[in-house]
C-alpha cells in the first residue's frame, strides 16, 4: 500500500536522516523508531507511516498490520519558495526555503 506527503515544510536532507533509520523495518519497529527520534521530521512520517497502515486496512479487509513492512521509503525534493533577505547597501540575497515530497510503500512480508 502506498501513501504520500507532498510539500512538507522541511528540507529534503533533513528528511533522508530519519527514513534510512526506518527503511526496510516492520511496521512496528518503525513505530517505535519514529515515535523515540529526536529529530522534528520524525512526527510528520509518523502520522504517513499510520496513514499508509490504515489505506492498507482499507483496501485489503484481510490485511493484519504485523505482517506489514516498509519496503520503499523515498523523499524527493519538491518546489522551493524563495525569498529575499535585505543586506547592506541596498542589495539582497536570496532565501531558499526547500519542501520534500516523501513516498512510503508498505508490502506483506511472507509468513
Amino acid at each position: 500500500m502506498k501513501a504520500r506527503l507532498n510539500n512538507l515544510r522541511m528540507s529534503p536532507r533533513k528528511v533522508r536522516l530519519v527514513i534510512n533509520a526506518v527503511k526496510g523495518k516492520s511496521v512496528a519497529e518503525a513505530r517505535a523508531v519514529l515515535s523515540f527520534m529526536p529529530k522534528i521530521a520524525a512526527t510528520p512520517l509518523l502520522k504517513l507511516l499510520e496513514s499508509a497502515v490504515k489505506n492498507a486496512a482499507n483496501k485489503n479487509s484481510a490485511s493484519d498490520s504485523s505482517l506489514l513492512t516498509i519496503s520503499d521509503f523515498h523523499v524527493d525534493s519538491g518546489k522551493t519558495l524563495k525569498r529575499m533577505m535585505p543586506r547592506a547597501h541596498g542589495s539582497a540575497y536570496q532565501i531558499l526555503k526547500r519542501t520534500s515530497k516523501v513516498t512510503l510503500l508498505l508490502s506483506e512480508k511472507s509468513k
